[in-house]
């Protein structure tokens, strides 16, 4: 088995695609911030950590050879990508403007998300650096 595809950076490289997704859905929410009617959308993160971290103790206790997360409500994982099936966030509490759209809450999201996919590039990278360090037989 290839080292680097150990479960380790397929649990980081799946947080990153997750993450970069997200993104992607957040900074739409954020751009039709002031749309009359727009109601964001999201993915329940809490679904996507539970499949991935079920996906880990499976390939720790042996009952999964390689990482396998579970499609959940709102995420799908086809062939080692990650495909998000947002929903409205469905708080039920419109504004004035027909909206629910908490600007704060929006960037909020952001900055959590962002954190999230730096965390997980940073901890990739020095994995690499790692396995680069061996293959050299040097620090």
């Amino acid at each position: 088995m290839d080292m680097l595809d150990s479960t380790t950076s397929r649990t980081l490289e799946s947080l990153m695609r997750f993450s970069s997704a997200r993104q992607a859905l957040l900074a739409h929410n954020l751009a039709n911030l002031s749309t009359p009617g727009f109601r964001p959308v999201d993915v329940p993160v809490e679904e996507f950590q539970r499949s991935l971290r079920d996906a880990i103790d499976a390939v720790r206790e042996g009952r999964s050879a390689t990482l396998a997360p579970q499609d959940t409500q709102g995420v799908r994982f086809e062939g080692g990508e990650v495909v998000l099936e947002p929903r409205p966030r469905g708080e039920n509490l419109l504004f004035h403007d027909r909206t629910d759209a908490d600007s704060d809450r929006l960037l909020a999201d952001l900055a959590e998300n962002t954190l999230a996919f730096r965390a997980a590039a940073e901890l990739y990278r020095y994995r690499v650096g790692q396995i680069l360090s061996a293959i050299r037989e040097r620090p």
